[in-house]
């Protein structure tokens, strides 16, 4: 890296000592003004820059506004479709009346979902009603064992081979044209990833939405329906879905109101489904707790695996407040990389808002997320789903391919970017290193970040007691359950004044500012006195009225810093390195913002707590006390990597 590019700046009145600031003019200085979007019209007509998704609006004096349907439609309820081993899935068929007596051949979007098709039979903004009433026959259906389908459930275990069913099923009906496309988010998003690998030849075109669970074993992630992060548990979002809606059995009661944080503080873990959950008691909760997570158990699950292999052209869209971004991305490069056709592989797109899970189509001219309003960060998602489906399950040629491959919104920026890679062209990774004096507990002490390699240097040093664990607060947090518990951008300052956090934090950001957008990562190197702990980090924007706002974090937890398949416990007295996956995100540092790093080992209840022992942790009561370290010395010289944007956009 030029290092001339960085310059120094006395500290801020709140730092103790100096740290990184960006040189004016360096972070994308040619880009139009915020609020604004960049692009550039091809010879062929078709815009490629960041608004090349305005052209497909079907009301272009408003282009946000769903199209108008084109026809009445009519709903046939409760179809019992056969799958390969018998079991009857209960569907429902939503038609456009006038093509459907016509006897016209239509082309299908198919919907899966374990939360009871029967709620999609309500307002036109249902994507049922919606998609049906452009013209399309539209199938949806219950999963395995849910509501009005035949079988027992296993999570999402029989979404790749009952998918590939359905698709059979859809694709030869008298009114289906053979060419089915999929839709959903979350859940639904999900088992559309899952058919994928089932390269049914009348699967045209897929749109996974939130769809970052579906995530296996692939590229050594383990992530398992998005309840694990680095080895960690998912504790609040999976006791929430659990509680809701992993029974096996369909219909019975409610599971009974319950206080949430205090009951997430109740240990054995492995007990809460039975206390808290469906009346029956009959969930996963217990498997998904205490099976390691390199066992071939989960293969039947059907997650993603590094073996997989893809023929769907797909449009991905998530957001960068859930908690499956990265791992939509990772889904988007495997889906590339691991196609067995160029009509997959070249076909593959991306869209990340600013938003939180499922939320990317209810963004507004004032986007807030948390306590942060990100502008208008609106796109025509509805058309561009009908534009989708309209090119690959129908022929039209409307320039729905031509697009960059990524759509980003650059958050702080507050715009719309596009490249045709990730990381952007110009993402240069770039280290700062964490410094301190010894003594970098709480945002009053001595830690600070710069591009300097640290010299001989004192560690600092923290307890983490799980009995009194740091607090979640927004982030990527999801589907809790927990009214109190919302996801996004919140100040994080008063959580720093914490003995337990350490902060590190560079020098006020420059004139040009400081855009990152790319994959990030820490680099620790640690120790402890417990054979096993967990390290959390989180990047933050620190404001100039003195605001922390989280951006991203991610959690590791020690004895897999060497792998899944065989975890290893910590030594008292030895340093070990261990990386922390903060993810990906676009972000821009306004001028005299400050870039931040939080160190700790908790963050609950969004993720259960390592209780230090060096045991299974979901099935003890009791904890210990660790004394964790984190080093940062020439020889141990830990630093986070973030994608800086070193070149005009």
């Amino acid at each position: 890296m030029d290092k001339s590019r960085w310059t120094r700046t006395p500290p801020a009145s709140m730092l103790p000592r100096a740290g990184l600031v960006l040189a004016a003019g360096v972070a994308l200085a040619a880009c139009s003004d915020p609020g604004t979007s960049t692009g550039q019209v091809a010879e062929d007509g078709v815009t490629t820059g960041a608004v090349a998704l305005d052209r497909f609006a079907a009301n272009h004096e408003n282009p946000y506004a769903d199209p108008e349907a084109r026809f009445e439609i009519r709903v046939e309820t409760d179809a019992m479709v056969p799958m390969r081993d018998g079991v009857r899935l209960a569907t429902d068929l939503y038609l456009p009346v006038e093509p459907a007596d016509r006897g016209d051949a239509l082309p299908v979007v198919l919907i899966r979902l374990p939360y009871d098709k029967a709620s999609y039979r309500g307002g036109a903004i249902q994507p049922a009603r919606f998609f049906a009433g452009q013209g399309y026959a539209v199938v949806v259906q219950d999963v395995r064992g849910k509501y009005a389908s035949e079988g027992r459930y296993l999570l999402s275990a029989a979404d790749r081979e009952d998918g590939y069913d359905a698709v059979e099923w859809a694709s030869t009906q008298p009114w289906s044209n053979g060419k089915v496309g999929t839709f959903g988010c979350s859940y639904l998003g999900e088992n559309q990833t899952q058919l994928m690998t089932q390269r049914h030849p009348a699967h045209a075109a897929a749109i996974p939405l939130a769809a970052g669970g579906s995530i296996g074993s692939a590229g050594g992630r383990y992530g398992y329906f998005g309840i694990f992060e680095g080895g960690a548990f998912g504790l609040s979002a999976s006791f929430g879905w659990f509680r809701g809606n992993g029974r096996k059995l369909p219909g019975g009661e409610p599971s009974p109101a319950v206080e949430m944080f205090a009951a997430l503080r109740e240990l054995p873990t492995i007990d809460l489904m039975r206390k808290y959950g469906p009346p029956d008691r009959d969930t996963d909760w217990e498997e998904i707790l205490s099976t390691p997570l390199a066992d071939e158990w989960w293969d039947q699950l059907g997650y993603l695996r590094d073996d997989d292999r893809f023929d769907t052209p797909a449009l991905h869209v998530n957001s960068w407040y859930d908690l499956g971004a990265n791992e939509t991305l990772q889904q988007w490069r495997m889906m590339q990389d691991h196609a067995v056709s160029e009509r997959g592989g070249a076909h593959q797109f991306v869209i990340l808002s600013p938003t939180s899970h499922c939320m990317s189509e209810r963004a507004t001219q004032h986007t807030v997320v948390g306590d942060i309003d990100f502008g208008d960060a609106r796109l025509p998602y509805r058309s561009l789903y009908l534009a989708w489906f309209d090119y690959w399950l129908r022929g039209d040629e409307n320039g729905v391919t031509r697009i960059p491959k990524v759509h980003y919104y650059v958050m702080g920026r507050n715009e719309w970017a596009s490249a045709d890679t990730w990381p952007p062209p110009g993402a240069e990774p770039t280290r700062l290193y964490l410094h301190s004096g010894g003594s970098a507990n709480t945002r009053f002490g001595d830690g600070t970040l710069t591009e300097d390699t640290p010299g001989e240097e004192p560690a600092d040093l923290y307890a983490y007691d799980p009995g009194d664990p740091v607090p979640s607060r927004g982030g990527s947090v999801c589907c809790t359950g927990n009214p109190a518990d919302q996801p996004g951008a919140f100040d994080q300052s008063d959580i720093e004044g914490r003995e337990d956090v350490l902060v590190y934090t560079g020098d006020p950001i420059g004139d040009g500012g400081l855009e990152v957008a790319g994959p990030l990562e820490a680099r620790l190197h640690v120790s402890s006195d417990a054979p096993d702990t967990d390290f959390t980090v989180k990047l933050l924007d620190v404001h100039p009225d003195g605001r922390a706002i989280n951006i991203v974090e991610g959690i590791t937890r020690a004895r897999y810093r060497d792998g899944y398949e065989e975890p290893v416990m910590m030594e008292e007295g030895e340093i070990y390195p261990l990386r922390v996956d903060l993810h990906s995100v676009a972000h821009w540092f306004a001028p005299g913002h400050h870039v931040r790093i939080e160190v700790s080992s908790s963050n609950f209840p969004r993720f259960d707590r390592n209780l230090n022992t060096g045991g299974n942790n979901y099935d003890e009561t009791e904890w210990r006390v660790a004394r964790n370290t984190i080093h940062h010395s020439r020889e141990h010289a830990s630093h986070v990597v973030l994608p800086v944007m070193t070149g005009a956009r």
